[in-house]
């Protein structure tokens, strides 16, 4: 099988996500890092490029030159196949709907757009030019967060009646740490849009909420605060959420939470039993049926999973996996419905529940939803149809 080429906007030196793209792309060799402007700075994009052995040709020094020299490539030539934007929330946008309306399919680092607007525009223009638009929800990678899923479609836990989500972290906690560059621009409206917290890690919590029940938010309630003054935008928020199919949510994200590490958490409780799984040890899944005294651990990679937990589960049992692992299975179910696509013959069913620009949009709506709500002492707001 042929490698697909790859290309990589942002991500470069320093980059705190850069790697796990570049490790889960490049994990199970279906795609080859062939083009990138990985650097705002042209001469450190190209000089980046040539350390992960990119040709100087295809090393550029922004992504408008990139756009137009691999817009120029055939197939035959080794145009991209897909195009991953890592770079900073305020140019998802424009980076995006470019490359879609050029005929590139899109992975495109959360959150998707900073308004709602823009992300109706990428949803139409992913729709317009028939190319995948994947935004990188990569938590729902996790084999185990995938057997979630697969045991309340299957109705293991019966009918969902309460949600539970939390992304609590305390790394900003530090006031005096306040105008660390790599801080401050968290909470600066003019780059990271009306949201900080819940835009950053909140959406996730609630992508994970509706990937895992199958069921979307149609309205919410929200309270925000900034507990360090000089923040303009809110560094924890709460959001009471009522969904489609009838599951009442909660939802805590922080980023002051002083103790906690990564707080990535989901509990789901059904009529006939409750699931629980944490992103610090996923290799499990607490499964507790209302009809037995003794919750039972299910183990990543042992017998009786889901056929959607055994595609997406890389390591034996027992060791560790990794966020770079749950990267890689989303760049396994786009490569799957690329060469599909290539190929004339429909994808494997299991490789076609990546996050899409429709749940960008959905995250969007959410997150000026909850500004609304917050604005209004936490007034229930719904949410687009």
């Amino acid at each position: 099988m042929n490698r697909l080429n790859w290309g990589l906007i942002g991500g470069g030196a320093g980059s705190q996500i850069g790697p796990a793209h570049r490790l889960g792309a490049g994990l199970d060799g279906l795609f080859s890092l062939s083009a990138g402007a990985f650097d705002i700075d042209p001469g450190k994009s190209r000089e980046f490029g040539a350390t992960l052995g990119v040709d100087a040709s295809r090393a550029y020094g922004n992504w408008q030159e990139m756009l137009a020299a691999e817009s120029a490539r055939s197939a035959e030539d080794g145009r991209l196949d897909l195009v991953t934007v890592a770079t900073p929330n305020s140019t998802h946008f424009a980076i995006t709907k470019a490359f879609l309306e050029a005929g590139f399919h899109v992975l495109c680092e959360k959150p998707m757009t900073m308004t709602v607007e823009e992300a109706e525009q990428v949803v139409a223009s992913a729709k317009a030019s028939g190319k995948i638009c994947a935004v990188n929800y990569g938590y729902s990678g996790y084999p185990m967060v995938r057997h979630m899923r697969a045991m309340v479609a299957r109705g293991d836990i019966g009918k969902v009646r309460m949600v539970k989500a939390e992304f609590a972290h305390g790394f900003h906690a530090d006031a005096a740490d306040a105008d660390n560059p790599r801080v401050r621009w968290r909470y600066d409206p003019a780059q990271i849009g009306v949201s900080a917290q819940f835009a950053d890690c909140g959406i996730h919590a609630l992508h994970m909420a509706c990937f895992v029940t199958g069921q979307e938010v149609e309205k919410l309630s929200a309270d925000f605060v900034s507990t360090i003054a000089s923040r303009q935008l809110e560094d924890d928020a709460m959001i009471n959420f009522r969904m489609n199919g009838g599951a009442a949510g909660r939802l805590w994200t922080s980023s002051i939470a002083v103790g906690r590490m990564h707080g990535l958490t989901l509990q789901v409780f059904g009529e006939t039993g409750g699931l629980r799984w944490a992103q610090e040890q996923p290799n499990q899944v607490y499964y507790t049926p209302i009809t037995e005294p003794v919750t039972r651990v299910l183990e990543r990679g042992g017998p009786g999973l889901s056929p959607e937990a055994d595609r997406a589960s890389r390591v034996t049992i027992g060791h560790a996996e990794g966020m770079p692992l749950a990267f890689a299975n989303i760049y396994s179910d786009l490569a799957e419905v690329i060469f599909a696509g290539k190929e004339g013959r429909e994808a494997d069913p299991a490789a076609t529940h990546y996050p899409t620009a429709e749940d960008g949009l959905q995250s969007m709506n959410a997150v000026f939803a909850a500004v609304a709500s917050a604005k209004q002492q936490g007034a229930w707001v719904d949410l687009p149809r």
